[in-house]
C-alpha cells in the first residue's frame, strides 16, 4: 500500500517527515510512502510569530489536505498543532519525543553567561525573549526569522551575535554546530517542545492502527498534560509559558513556569499526579496558576508585541 504523507517543505519538517517514515517502514515493510510538501501561512508571514494572532500557522493548510484526503496523514512538530483540530481529524500518533531543553548558539562560542553585555540575541520566541532577558538583563534581545540554518547564518553575516534555538531541531538535522545546553530551570520549555504529532482522519482506521504502532506512551501522556495545562489557561505564542511535564514510575510530575513580557514577574508551579490521568493534572496546575494570578501576567503583552515589530 502507498501512503502520502503533507508535510511543509523546510529541512526540519522533512527530516522529521523522513525519520517518521524511516520509523514506519520497520513495521510496515511493504508499504511505500511519499512526502507532499505544502506551503503554510508560516512559512510566507515573515512577521515575528508571537505578533501573529492566528492559531495553526504553520499547520492549518496541511491539516485541511489530511481532511480533503489529499493526503492520508501530516507530520508536525507538535507544539505548532493546535488544541482544537477539525471534527475529522485526530492526532493519531505521538512518537518518542526528542530532548525538550533550548540551545545558546554565538558567532564566537561564548555561552550566555559568557557573551559580552550589550549582545544582541536572536529569537522566533517571545517565552525564550523573557527567559534570556531575565538571565542577562544587559543584552539586546531582538525577533529573527526564518529555517534553523539561516538563524544560524545570520549569527555570522548579520547583527545577531547569538540566537536561541530547540536542541530537537538541531539534532534531527543533524547540524554541527558548537552550541550550550540552557536547563530547563532557568528555559521552560514551550508546551509539546521536542515531540512529533503524526495527524490522520479519524474514521481511518487502517491508518490509525499503523501509526499507532511507533507511538511511545510516555511521550503521549506527557505531552497530553502540557495541552491540557496550555488549553486550560489559553497560552499561545504571544504568551511567554513554559511547562515540562515528566513520567516516573506510575506518577508524573508536570512542572511550569509563567512570566509577564517584560520578565519582572514570574509564577512557577510544580505538580505531581497519576500518570495516566494527564488531562486532570495539567487542569490542575492550571487552576493554581490562575488562583496564583496568571492572568494578570498577559495584561502588557500588546505593548510589548508593538515594541518588538518596531525592532
Amino acid at each position: 500500500m502507498k501512503y502520502l504523507v503533507g508535510a511543509r517543505g523546510s529541512k526540519l519538517s522533512l527530516a522529521q517527515t523522513n525519520w517518521v517514515i524511516s520509523e514506519l517502514k520497520k513495521i510496515n515493510p511493504d508499504s511505500e510512502y511519499e512526502i507532499k510538501p505544502i506551503t503554510t501561512k508560516g512559512d510566507t508571514d515573515t512577521r515575528p510569530l508571537f505578533t501573529i494572532e492566528q492559531k495553526g500557522i504553520f499547520e492549518k493548510e496541511i491539516d485541511r489536505a489530511v481532511a480533503e484526503k489529499e493526503v492520508d496523514f501530516a507530520v508536525h512538530s507538535l507544539k505548532d498543532v493546535p488544541s482544537e483540530l477539525a471534527d475529522n481529524l485526530i492526532i493519531a500518533s505521538i512518537p518518542k519525543r526528542e530532548k525538550v531543553n533550548d540551545v545558546f548558539i554565538s558567532s564566537d562560542g561564548s555561552s550566555l553567561d559568557e557573551i559580552k553585555a550589550g549582545s544582541v540575541i536572536g529569537t522566533s520566541s517571545l517565552r525564550r525573549a523573557v527567559q534570556v532577558s531575565r538571565k542577562r538583563s544587559d543584552v539586546v534581545v531582538k525577533p529573527i526569522r526564518g529555517n534553523i540554518e539561516t538563524r544560524i547564518k545570520k549569527t555570522s553575516e548579520e547583527n545577531y551575535d547569538a540566537i536561541v534555538l530547540a536542541q530537537a531541531g538541531i539534532s534531527r538535522l543533524g547540524v554541527d554546530i558548537q552550541s550550550t545546553f540552557l536547563s530547563i530551570d532557568d528555559f521552560s520549555p514551550s508546551p509539546g517542545q521536542g515531540a512529533i504529532a503524526i495527524v490522520a482522519r479519524i474514521d481511518d482506521i487502517q491508518t490509525i492502527e499503523m501509526l499507532k504502532k511507533i507511538e511511545d506512551l510516555d511521550s503521549r501522556l506527557e505531552i497530553e498534560a502540557e495541552r491540557a495545562l496550555s488549553d486550560f489557561i489559553d497560552s499561545g505564542c504571544r504568551f511567554p509559558l513554559g511547562a515540562y511535564a515528566k513520567s516516573n514510575g506510575s506518577e508524573m510530575t508536570l512542572s511550569v513556569s509563567a512570566f509577564s513580557v517584560d520578565g519582572k514577574q514570574s509564577l512557577h508551579v510544580t505538580r505531581s499526579g497519576d500518570k495516566n490521568n494527564p488531562k486532570s493534572l495539567g487542569r490542575q496546575v492550571g487552576e493554581e496558576l490562575r488562583s496564583k494570578g496568571i492572568n494578570d501576567l498577559a495584561l502588557n503583552w500588546r505593548e510589548k508585541v508593538e515594541e518588538w515589530n518596531k525592532s
